[in-house]
């Protein structure tokens, strides 16, 4: 359907009588006497008869406030002054100021647009477009997505391959370590309350992390027994440790009945695998530690020998690692690291139980080689039950390191290995 035309039957030529034309389309702010204001000239004066005369690029006056189309005298000049004529009223003359926006003519000629240019005036050609060079292709770096002049971009902390932020793990490190060696020294029995601080932490984590999982373990009795279980490891042996683990599952299994019985059996399982993965193998530490005579130096050698295991296996991995040990369970674990933890672990063994018990270097590196090997062992499980979970932490409480669960994955499982090796090579005498 074609529209009608605004001009009517007329000729479309500039000589035809000038009178208000009644515009097709409704406009509440223009009416038909501002679009007659065309300075009366010969056609060529202009180029295209549809084009609005003198159209300035500018749509705001020197006070930043916008210009109707009929404001135009007061763009350039005074803009309470609206009775005096515009400087657009004559035909061909412009005595303005230049013009802010681009310019594509010779504007010493004095034309504001190259349409209004008079025939045969010679006009500028146009510059050469200037081409912004293209973003880099792909995703931008974290740290400059909002760079500017004024705020320069943030620089990141690396991390190093392995994932790690090195400097706080190497601190965090530092800090764990003193807390477990001052107390062994200068005052055994403190040692105690250091390891029953790190399971209650530990198993509130573990019941933080598995209720992802629907399961919601009770947390009260579970600290309870887990404290009781290091403590009964602590003062009366092998035989209380399990009597502790014992009460531990009673009381949690009685204490969740009174919860009714929706979901019983999924909070029990769960809560008997913390009960079981933390305070149990964290008793196996007190036994340790509370050997007469020589506990600390027990404790001290299982410690040192998980430390060696993994600073080997760190180093080896991030200088040589190319074939994936797990990549189902921890992809960043390597055969290569795993040969420098086990390396690691038995040369340093060797010569410290050599040092500490007298035991010959080569049942040291026995000592090393299951120790470090159980430690791998007990990352792994910790890094099958986050997956499992979904997790990358167990929690935030360590920077550079996770929660605490997450260094205390390899030593749970190394501990009892130490206790029954030590067990044979040096014998406990009451």
């Amino acid at each position: 359907m074609s529209h009608p035309d605004p001009y009517g039957s007329e000729p479309r030529g500039w000589d035809r009588p000038e009178r208000p034309v009644a515009l097709p389309w409704p406009e509440q702010d223009l009416d038909a006497g501002q679009w007659s204001r065309r300075p009366t000239a010969g056609p060529e004066l202009y180029a295209d008869p549809h084009t609005r005369p003198y159209a300035d690029p500018n749509p705001y006056d020197e006070r930043g406030r916008t210009v109707r189309p009929d404001d135009a005298s007061t763009r350039h000049g005074d803009p309470e002054r609206h009775d005096e004529p515009g400087r657009y009223d004559e035909p061909g003359r412009y005595d303005g100021p230049p013009f802010d926006g681009p310019v594509r003519y010779d504007d010493d000629a004095g034309y504001p647009t190259a349409q209004l240019a008079p025939i045969g005036a010679e006009i500028a050609p146009d510059p050469e477009p200037v081409t912004e060079p293209e973003p880099p292709s792909g995703r931008r770096t974290k740290g400059r997505r909002r760079a500017s002049v004024d705020r320069p971009a943030t620089q990141q902390l690396g991390t190093g391959r392995a994932g790690r932020n090195l400097p706080a793990a190497i601190g965090v490190g530092l800090g764990l370590g003193a807390l477990i060696v001052v107390p062994l020294v200068f005052y055994p029995l403190a040692f105690l309350a250091v390891l029953a601080g790190a399971v209650a932490i530990g198993m509130w984590e573990m019941a933080r992390a598995v209720r992802r999982s629907g399961a919601h373990p009770p947390l009260v009795p579970l600290i309870a027994g887990g404290v009781l279980t290091v403590g009964l490891a602590w003062f009366a042996g092998p035989d209380a440790l399990s009597l502790g683990l014992l009460v531990t599952v009673l009381g949690t299994m009685i204490w969740r009945l009174g919860d009714g019985p929706a979901g019983f059996q999924r909070d029990l399982t769960a809560a008997t695998l913390i009960a079981v993965y933390v305070p149990f193998l964290a008793g196996f530490a007190a036994l340790l530690a509370a050997a007469p005579d020589d506990g600390p130096l027990r404790i001290l050698a299982t410690l040192i020998a998980v430390v060696l295991s993994d600073t080997g296996g760190y180093a080896a991995g991030v200088s040589f690692g190319r074939h994936p040990m797990a990549p189902s369970i921890s992809p960043k674990k390597s055969w290569e690291g795993f040969a420098g933890s086990v390396t690691a672990a038995a040369l340093g063994s060797a010569l410290l139980l050599w040092l500490m018990f007298e035991v010959a270097p080569w049942w040291g590196a026995v000592f090393g080689v299951a120790v470090s090997c159980a430690a791998v062992l007990g990352d792994l499980a910790e890094s099958m039950i986050k997956r499992d979970l979904g997790v990358k932490d167990m929690s935030n409480l360590l920077p550079g390191h996770g929660g605490l669960m997450d260094r205390l994955d390899s030593i749970l499982f190394a501990v009892p290995t130490a206790y029954l090796l030590l067990a044979i090579f040096v014998p406990v005498v009451n």
